[in-house]
C-alpha cells in the first residue's frame, strides 16, 4: 500500500485528489489549517515520514478579491512553500507534486494585445516581467525551490472548476446567479476578460497521468479555450433557461485582461473529457 500526504487535504482541489487516491491501494495522511486545525509549516518541522507521493495543494487563496485585496496574507505562501520544500530535502518523497498557477506567468503577456496563448517556456525570468502579485510571484518562487528537490511534477493550472467549487470564485458564483435567476446578472470589471476553464475531474486526471512517467518539467493544465465572462454569465443563463441582464461592474477587481494556455504538453499524456458546457450542465444539475 502506497503512503500519501496530501496538504491543504479540506480544499477544493484536495477533496478531489482524496477521493481519487481512496481506493483501498493508498494509506492517505492529510494536513489542513481549515478544517484540522493543523497547520502544514508545523506539521513539517516535526515529520520524519518518507511518503510515496506528496501533493502539495496548502495555500492562502480566496479569489481574485483575496489576491488583489490581501496581498500580504497571501505573501504567506513565500514561508509554506520554504518550509515545505526544505521538509522534502530531509525526508525525500518518492513523487511530489507541486501546484502552481498560471498566476506564474508575466501580466506583459496578458493583454488584449498580446493575446497570445501562454506556453511553459514563457517565463517571468526570460521577460523581466512580473506575475500576477504576490500570489503569482509565490508560485514563481515555489517553482523555483523545487528545482533543488528531485522528483517535482509541477503543474500550472488555469481556471479550474467545479459544482461545489467556493463561491469566492466566479464559475460556482455565476451558476448560482443563474439558478437564483438573477435580474440584472453582475459581472464584475468589464466582462470582455477571458479565462481557460478546465474541470477539477480533468485536472485529476492530467496530474494522475503525468505521474506514470518521469516529470516533463512544468505543464499547463488548461482546455487552451477562450472564454469571456461575458460568455460564462450567458452560458449560466441559458443552461438555466432564463434571460436576464447583464450589468457590469467595473468597480470589481478584473484580474489580467487574458489568460488562456497552450496545452500542447498537457494533450501530449492527457485529453480533457468536460467541456465548458457540461461542466455548466452538471453543476446546474448538482452533479459533483
Amino acid at each position: 500500500m502506497k503512503e500519501v500526504l496530501i496538504t491543504g487535504d479540506r480544499g477544493f482541489v484536495g477533496r478531489y485528489f482524496w477521493k481519487k487516491l481512496n481506493d483501498g491501494k493508498h494509506r492517505i495522511v492529510g494536513v489542513d489549517s481549515a478544517n484540522r486545525g493543523t497547520d502544514c509549516r508545523r506539521f513539517f518541522k516535526t515529520d520524519t515520514k518518507q511518503y510515496d507521493l506528496v501533493i502539495h495543494l496548502a495555500a492562502v487563496v480566496g479569489g481574485r478579491e483575496s489576491i488583489e485585496g490581501r496581498p500580504l496574507a497571501v505573501a504567506d505562501n513565500f514561508s509554506i512553500d520554504a518550509e515545505f520544500f526544505q521538509w522534502c530535502l530531509r525526508t525525500k518523497p518518492k513523487k511530489v507534486v507541486y501546484f502552481s498557477s498560471s498566476a506564474a506567468y508575466p501580466v506583459s503577456l496578458q493583454t488584449p494585445e498580446r493575446n497570445v496563448r501562454l506556453k511553459e517556456t514563457m517565463s517571468c525570468w526570460e521577460h523581466m516581467s512580473m506575475p500576477d502579485m504576490t500570489y503569482g510571484a509565490s508560485k514563481l518562487i515555489g517553482e523555483y525551490l523545487a528545482s533543488f528537490v528531485d522528483n517535482v511534477y509541477i503543474f500550472r493550472p488555469f481556471s479550474g472548476y467545479g459544482t461545489d467549487q467556493d463561491l469566492n470564485y466566479p464559475f460556482p458564483m455565476y451558476v448560482k446567479r443563474a439558478l437564483d435567476k438573477a435580474d440584472p446578472f453582475e459581472v464584475w470589471g468589464p466582462g470582455t476578460q477571458t479565462r481557460d476553464f478546465i474541470h477539477i475531474k480533468d485536472i485529476v486526471g492530467a496530474v494522475m497521468a503525468a505521474l506514470e512517467a518521469p516529470s516533463i518539467g512544468p505543464v499547463n493544465l488548461g482546455w487552451g479555450r477562450s472564454t469571456s465572462f461575458l460568455e460564462l454569465a450567458q452560458m449560466s443563463m441559458d443552461a438555466v433557461g432564463y434571460k436576464g441582464e447583464i450589468k457590469t461592474r467595473p468597480d470589481k477587481p478584473v484580474g489580467c485582461m487574458h489568460r488562456v494556455s497552450d496545452n500542447t504538453k498537457m494533450l501530449s499524456f492527457y485529453q480533457p473529457k468536460i467541456t465548458l458546457e457540461d461542466g455548466i450542465e452538471m453543476a446546474v444539475k448538482g452533479i459533483v
